[in-house]
């Protein structure tokens, strides 16, 4: 491999932002000086580089020592900086108490958004349902009053009838919430919530296999859920269950499918198209214009034979646009009952 060159080095220097340079800078000295420099940094300095340093990976030698150059220190003989979720809280810890490290990595771990309540509309409404269940009617208007009305209405659904009447009329009827309430309220949710959701939200054995599963090619598949039947028969159902190929793209309904077609790489369609069943061919051709269909059999037809593991390849990809899509709520996959339901 060549080296890059010294122009190079210095251009990705400077595409350094400057919570970059702060969070390779504070990996990079000591935890003695880094709590210092932690204290005296207000909470959101903290999350901003701490968010940093957690997403940082590794950092070339090259670059680090070109930014201590900018600081007057030379680096460290370490050589290079690797920012992980766990070194990150580590070296907080040294600096702060345990309360505000949880609070700083939770919202660094857990769902997406910069307040608890941008936080709460990324969490299954379900799951908020079960959690306000036990709260007070009022304090479930307080919440709901606070996030998005879509997602509001989505728990409501989830309540009693008798429940969710309560909730509606506390909140036709709510007055200004005085500030230390409503940060009594968002506090309650960090801690006792959100906390422990970003600790117990974690996916089953099982559905990670079976995404393991899905990118294997079909002789790898094959061999390993053979394997696996012998040695642990429910669990080669299980994993079977839940795996999404190429053919399962059927349960895809019309709208779906042309919202697919319009996503997914242009030149792995013909190649995925050789391997499929005449099912999923009929499927895609009959949601193409005549004029699109005839080019892609023509397309299909001079490719002649076509090695199995490139089929693999190219029918992996196309599923895993689907899936994207699927999760992004772009398009919707039916379930075997019949049932509407969102593929992840």
């Amino acid at each position: 491999m060549a080296v890059p060159a010294v122009a190079d080095r210095k251009e990705d220097y400077r595409k350094l932002t400057g919570p970059q340079k702060a969070a390779i800078i504070m990996m990079s000295i000591d935890e003695e000086n880094a709590t210092k420099l932690f204290n005296m940094m207000d909470d959101e300095e903290i999350k901003e580089i701490s968010n940093t340093m957690a997403s940082l990976g590794t950092v070339s030698a090259e670059t680090v020592e070109r930014l201590f150059l900018d600081f007057v220190e030379s680096m460290s003989s370490s050589g290079v900086v690797v920012g992980t979720f766990d070194s990150t809280e580590k070296l907080l810890l040294k600096a702060l108490g345990k309360d505000r490290v949880d609070g700083i990595m939770e919202d660094i771990r857990g769902p997406a958004g910069r307040t608890t309540w941008d936080k709460l509309g990324n969490v299954n409404e379900e799951i908020l349902a079960t959690f306000l269940k036990n709260e007070y009617p009022q304090t479930i208007a307080l919440v709901l009053s606070k996030i998005k009305a879509d997602h509001a209405a989505r728990v409501l659904s989830v309540f009693s009838e008798e429940l969710a009447t309560d909730v509606i009329l506390r909140m036709l009827g709510m007055e200004a919430v005085r500030k230390e309430v409503l940060d009594g309220v968002e506090k309650t949710l960090r801690v006792e919530f959100m906390s422990n959701l970003a600790k117990t939200q974690r996916r089953d054995t099982h559905e990670i296999m079976a995404d393991i599963f899905n990118n294997f090619d079909r002789n790898t598949e094959s061999k390993f859920m053979g394997v696996l039947e012998q040695k642990s028969a429910d669990s080669a159902e299980r994993i079977r269950a839940l795996m999404f190929t190429f053919e399962d793209l059927k349960k895809i309904d019309v709208a779906g499918v042309q919202a697919l077609l319009r996503a997914v790489p242009k030149e792995k369609l013909p190649t995925a198209m050789k391997g499929a069943s005449e099912t999923i061919k009929e499927m895609f051709f009959k949601n193409m214009s005549e004029r699109a269909a005839k080019l892609l059999r023509e397309d299909m037809e001079a490719m002649g034979p076509v090695r199995l593991k490139d089929v693999d390849e190219a029918q992996m990809a196309i599923v895993s646009v689907a899936k994207d899509l699927a999760a992004k709520g772009e398009i919707v996959i039916a379930g075997d009952t019949g049932e509407d339901q969102l593929v992840y």
